[in-house]
């Protein structure tokens, strides 16, 4: 995330969202983590670890009480077996789960890959107040003290826009929009 306090980011090349995955065959239309259907289907979401530091949206569907109909894939997984983290997108394709909720570019990617259609819907709101984004600008990092990279970077970034964006769109991954603009 272009927040990264530990790295020097380049300017945003693009802006991401966690999303709602489900078949499209299924009719699901939840959009918001408000919606009440999410209280009676069953939801899958990653899980970091028993720390307490899930992803967003374990967190979100928690404060509202959606607990009990929820299922837990691990982001980590066993590496040992190819993808690990696809488990929760397979499992809206198996049934397993009605829908997921998932980081946009990885739900993109591995949707695109699966034997039926899959519709993807970014989550909203994009933040849960008080405060649990969901939207994130995507850069580059470098050592903080490597500026003449960083600009560098930038101006690549800038001059290949046309192309970076046809790599995302290739890939599936989902964006809120289209990001032109100077590291801050």
């Amino acid at each position: 995330p272009s927040s990264f306090e530990l790295a020097l980011p380049t300017r945003p090349y693009y802006r991401s969202t966690y999303v709602f995955v489900s078949r499209k065959d299924a009719g699901i239309t939840v959009r918001s983590f408000d919606d009440p259907a999410l209280r009676t289907l069953r939801v899958g979401v990653h899980l970091v670890g028993d720390d307490g530091a899930n992803t967003p949206p374990a967190h979100a569907l928690a404060s509202r009480g959606i607990v009990r109909n929820v299922v837990g894939y691990t982001l980590y997984g066993d590496y040992t077996e190819p993808n690990p983290p696809a488990r929760l997108i397979e499992a809206v394709v198996r049934g397993e789960v009605d829908v997921a909720v998932a980081w946009g570019p990885l739900a993109g990617y591995f949707a695109r890959r699966q034997p039926v259609p899959l519709e993807i819907v970014p989550v909203a709101p994009e933040i849960d107040l008080p405060f649990l984004p969901f939207v994130f600008d995507i850069s580059m990092g470098v050592r903080r003290e490597d500026e003449a990279l960083a600009d560098e970077l930038d101006a690549i970034l800038i001059r290949r826009a046309g192309e970076i964006d046809a790599l995302l769109d290739a890939f599936g991954i989902p964006y809120v929009k289209r990001i032109r603009r100077a590291r801050q």
